[in-house]
């Protein structure tokens, strides 16, 4: 077995996983790896100071998903620890492009990868805008 672990750089959130996870027999449901995936951003984001709900309140800013792509490789089981990675992204002038990788931490094996891109929207119109330099100048090519 090759062992693989996250991309050098890459910020790592853990996540246990818990039986309201899964299915009847113990594995992730399918579902269950989008909400990962989206904690995992959601904390890239706190750590470099970007907290989504002042965001909103301040400037009038939100991130909607508008693509996802998801490569499912190997299942994740109950009491699994997953290290959910955000290791590369790129902002575009009212986007975010996320490349991300789940692992099982016990034995390094990749169970999923996505690709997702977010856009920057208005929070009361919901229409795109240019994303706030504040918030460029935190994220800005992050590889």
């Amino acid at each position: 077995m090759v062992v693989n672990e996250p991309k050098p750089g890459a910020y790592v959130w853990q996540i246990r996983v818990y039986w309201e996870d899964t299915d009847g027999g113990g594995v992730v449901y399918h579902s269950q790896y989008l909400n990962f995936f989206e904690r995992a951003r959601t904390e890239w984001l706190r750590s470099r100071g970007i907290h989504q709900a002042r965001l909103a309140e301040a400037e009038g800013v939100v991130f909607a998903i508008r693509r996802m792509t998801l490569d499912w490789r190997l299942p994740a089981r109950l009491d699994d620890l997953l290290d959910v990675t955000v290791h590369s992204v790129r902002a575009g002038a009212s986007r975010l492009e996320f490349a991300q990788e789940m692992y099982r931490n016990a034995d390094g094996e990749l169970l999923a990868s996505a690709t997702v891109t977010a856009a920057c929207l208005d929070a009361r119109t919901f229409k795109p805008i240019k994303m706030p330099d504040s918030v460029r100048s935190e994220i800005e090519h992050v590889e």
